[in-house]
């Protein structure tokens, strides 16, 4: 049994993508309110694997979490690339036209926009969590209320679809990190082709001293899939930042990594991992 610590409720995003990928075992997910409570998941059982987003295509970067993943050093074990779509559901024989609120976490009510905008009536209400919202409906049987969540959210608590595929952006995939102990970590990827690494590292504030970096990155052929800045709390105008990069030839990237050590200040692997694959629409 491969127990996996998610943020939000049974049939959130997070649960639907931990299945996936471990997809050929059994899965038992552990819910969790917020983002920090998978680290102390891990904390208190340390054979538990963390799945993480880390970005959506839409709505970009989830930047604390990247901070998360920074100070609990658990490497990062895999990726997975879920597309996300979203379906409005409600308690048992109603019809849309009997829905007066809506509720559902802010960034799936921004990616239902359009859907949004053609019931000019409803009541929109933010929740902390998609599947979380179909989930108090079902518990509090609330009736002229939908929630905004995943298919599998609302087959879970018995609740009907009253419309599927109501984002706006079709091409909205979320990435979420796969990431454990170190020693999960090797029984996971022990049988899988390494082609991708995440790594974090600040610069001397010195000109030219990212520019110089990414030559080294471009020489060894590394091919970078995503570059992000954060600022350095307690020191101003000062960044690091966080890399994710694909790379064919293993002893390359680890000449590579020799090769910036002397342009960088601080280092730190996130991990190495094998790319994830983007569903298709």
């Amino acid at each position: 049994m491969r127990k996996v610590a998610i943020q939000g409720g049974l049939g959130a995003y997070h649960g639907i993508a931990a299945e996936r990928f471990f997809e050929n075992e059994e899965v038992e997910i552990i819910p969790c309110p917020n983002f920090i409570d998978i680290f102390k998941a891990i904390k208190k059982e340390p054979d538990v694997v963390g799945i993480i987003a880390i970005e959506n295509t839409i709505a970009g970067s989830l930047l604390q979490n990247y901070e998360l993943l920074k100070e609990h050093k658990l490497p990062v074990a895999g990726e997975y690339k879920l597309r996300i779509s979203h379906c409005l559901a409600a308690l048992p024989g109603q019809t849309i036209h009997d829905i007066r609120e809506i509720q559902s976490h802010p960034i799936a009510l921004m990616q239902c926009g359009s859907f949004l905008s053609k019931l000019p009536s409803v009541k929109v209400v933010e929740h902390e969590d998609t599947a979380l919202a179909a989930r108090d409906i079902a518990q509090k049987q609330t009736s002229q209320v939908a929630a905004i969540c995943s298919e599998r959210a609302a087959e879970i608590y018995g609740l009907e679809i009253l419309a599927k595929g109501i984002e706006t952006n079709k091409h909205n995939f979320t990435r979420f990190l796969i990431f454990a102990n170190e020693w999960v970590v090797d029984e996971i990827t022990k049988n899988d082709d390494i082609n991708k690494a995440s790594i974090v590292f600040t610069l001397p504030h010195a000109e030219g001293s990212l520019s110089k970096v990414l030559s080294v990155f471009s020489f060894y052929d590394i091919n970078l899939t995503k570059i992000q800045s954060l600022p350095i709390i307690g020191r101003e105008w000062e960044y690091q930042f966080y890399v994710d990069f694909k790379f064919t030839d293993h002893e390359r990237y680890k000449q590579c990594l020799v090769a910036i050590k002397p342009l960088i200040n601080e280092f730190r692997s996130l991990g190495e991992y094998p790319e994830g694959v983007t569903p298709e629409i």
